[in-house]
């Protein structure tokens, strides 16, 4: 047997995603953005940049190069 809160809380969270939140999210948003001016996750530039020499090392890590050639069927 399913508990009740287990039943009633995805569905009370259904209605609001579905029907309220069209209507109390743009009242509720600029209180929001002064809360959290922020994004949550920022990803570091660092992490981004790359460096690949010319012998397919990337920042000293040995790249893996396939020279395979794929088995697809070309019918």
């Amino acid at each position: 047997m399913v508990c009740i809160p287990c039943i009633v809380i995805p569905v009370l969270l259904w209605v609001y995603k579905k029907f309220l939140e069209p209507y109390v999210y743009p009242a509720i948003a600029p209180f929001i953005k002064r809360v959290w001016p922020k994004k949550a996750v920022q990803e570091p530039t660092a992490a981004k940049q790359v460096q690949f020499e010319s012998d397919g090392v990337a920042n000293g890590i040995a790249t893996k190069t396939s020279t395979e050639v794929s088995d697809k069927k070309t019918d």
